[in-house]
């Protein structure tokens, strides 16, 4: 790569650190900035400096918030006894966009996942469980993805819950088994929600 500059070089791996960044399409998009305007350039990377600046996590549910309280939470129209538990806050936007869900959520920010080395306590569970012991919660939908380490961290949660008197829900499974929520359409995490079954 002795023809190509070290700082294109330089950018050229940076990109492939993102997730589904292999090599060609790391160097599709540096070269694709390369013709941007600087002004459009810029603009890109001031966009990325204020959201790393900016953006920081809900003190109550973990969404993503420029203030300490996500505007779900502060929203006092949303059904307070209700938590919609949830692995990422991707997953969360894809539920709101259904436009049938009124309550509160709970971002895990990952799934239990003993092979990749996440733990339980490296998620937000004891946050989500504390949540449920000081608020008037009546019913948590487990909203994790239908996988092998969704349902897992949903049956644990489900047992660290035991003997609280609330009552447990699961999205039905018009999510296929095996995806993933953010595949999902609207229609189909719909008919999910609104045909949640006991946990």
């Amino acid at each position: 790569m002795s023809e190509i500059t070290e700082s294109v070089v330089k950018m050229m791996k940076e990109l492939e650190k993102l997730p589904g960044i292999g090599k060609k399409s790391s160097e599709r998009i540096t070269y694709h900035i390369l013709k941007m305007s600087k002004e459009d350039a810029l603009e890109l990377c001031d966009s990325i400096r204020t959201v790393k600046e900016r953006v920081r996590y809900c003190r109550e549910c973990y969404n993503l918030s420029e203030e300490p309280l996500c505007d779900i939470c502060r929203d006092p129209g949303r059904d307070h006894s209700m938590i919609c538990v949830v692995e990422q806050p991707r997953d969360l936007i894809s539920i709101e966009q259904t436009g049938c869900y009124r309550g509160l959520y709970h971002v895990l920010l990952g799934r239990i996942s003993p092979l990749d080395g996440v733990t339980a306590d490296q998620l937000t569970i004891d946050a989500l469980i504390s949540r449920v012991q000081k608020e008037e919660v009546r019913e948590l939908i487990m909203a994790t993805n239908p996988t092998v380490e969704g349902d897992g961290t949903a049956l644990y949660i489900g047992s660290r819950l035991q003997g609280n008197p609330i009552k447990i829900t699961r999205l039905a499974r018009g999510i296929t088994t095996g995806s993933t929520l953010e595949f999902a359409n609207k229609e189909m995490l719909s008919d999910a929600i609104k045909g949640r079954q006991k946990f």
